[in-house]
């Protein structure tokens, strides 16, 4: 019989549309089952996985076309998905939780507050540092709103010929004000480094300008979202063209416990000391640490284990430490 673990891990599954996660559940599930002596159930349950992979794989090639897809120019400069991850599926700290959620409510109740001549917050600076959740707070907010996520591409933007990366940034500008969704200028440090620095070239100067420009006079219904691991490059102008600066920072050990747990809570079959694990995980970001939980149950898969033991959670908690490290 399934554990209470497992069938919520099912069920979130299933209402989070993570399918990979579902038929690692099933196939516990069932290897339990088979363990317990159950082995005309265990092979039930295997069939029946077997047929909803087939299923799935079937009707990936009749997945429609997303709606909106950048063209011409604009597909060197925008690359486009649709997140379905929500605010609820992040572990954040009580102080950047709010504030996204300010930020929704804003936007949600956006006919009333243009009824009164204000306008909701959406020019969002997310600064700190890298594997923090900046990102994934982008995705989380397209998700929200149902909206396209589009990432700008710099390494098709910013170009060594005069004038052309502008002309390019005006493009996005365009295509921000033309369609409605959540725009993401990551590394936004490399196009709003501060005038004047030593190593300042003037294209990098004239296009911060643009910016600068484009950002204050755009009234679009859009959101644009800068993130940067480098505040201290950005230029002080930028600052008061953002509606709202987010500060990150890495997990503390409640949210390290708690990433952990959400991870592996389903991979585990006996008492798991949450806290010895939060310990030993601390001063990894949120990234690492979901790399590392991932790397542990590779391994369990790999070698038929039945469950993850906490010394196999601490060994790649500190392989990816000493990775960080380097």
């Amino acid at each position: 019989m399934a554990s209470a673990e497992q069938i919520k891990a099912l069920l979130k599954s299933h209402v989070d549309g993570d399918d990979p996660r579902f038929f690692a559940v099933a196939m516990q599930v069932a290897a339990h089952e088979a363990k317990m002596g159950h082995g005309k159930l265990a092979q039930e349950l295997r069939a029946l996985i077997d047929e909803a992979k087939a299923h799935q794989k079937s009707a990936q090639f009749s997945k429609p076309i997303p709606i909106t897809r950048p063209k011409g120019d604009l597909s060197a400069l925008l690359s486009v998905s649709y997140p379905k991850i929500r605010l609820s599926d992040m572990i954040l700290n009580k102080n950047i939780s709010s504030r996204l959620i300010r930020i929704i409510r804003e936007q949600r109740q956006l006919s009333k507050l243009q009824a009164h001549g204000l306008t909701p917050r959406r020019k969002l600076l997310l600064i700190g540092p890298p594997g923090t959740g900046k990102t994934m707070s982008a995705s989380a907010l397209a998700g929200e709103f149902s909206l396209p996520l589009f990432v700008i591409r710099l390494d098709g933007l910013i170009t060594k010929f005069m004038g052309e990366t502008a002309a390019k940034l005006r493009l996005v500008f365009d295509a921000i004000s033309e369609t409605r969704g959540v725009y993401l200028f990551d590394e936004f440090d490399s196009i709003g480094s501060q005038r004047g620095m030593i190593n300042d070239v003037g294209e990098i100067r004239r296009v911060l300008n643009s910016f600068l420009q484009f950002i204050e006079q755009d009234e679009s219904d859009s959101l644009i979202l800068a993130a940067t691991n480098h505040p201290e490059l950005l230029d002080y102008a930028l600052f008061r063209r953002f509606d709202d600066v987010i500060q990150y920072s890495l997990p503390d050990h409640k949210q390290i416990a708690e990433t952990i747990k959400s991870r592996l809570v389903s991979y585990v079959h006996r008492k798991i000391n949450w806290v010895k694990l939060s310990e030993a995980a601390a001063g990894l970001n949120y990234a690492e640490i979901t790399r590392a939980c991932e790397e542990a149950v590779k391994h369990m898969i790999i070698n038929d284990l039945d469950n993850l033991a906490i010394d196999d959670i601490m060994k790649a908690l500190s392989e990816r430490k000493t990775i960080m490290e380097k």
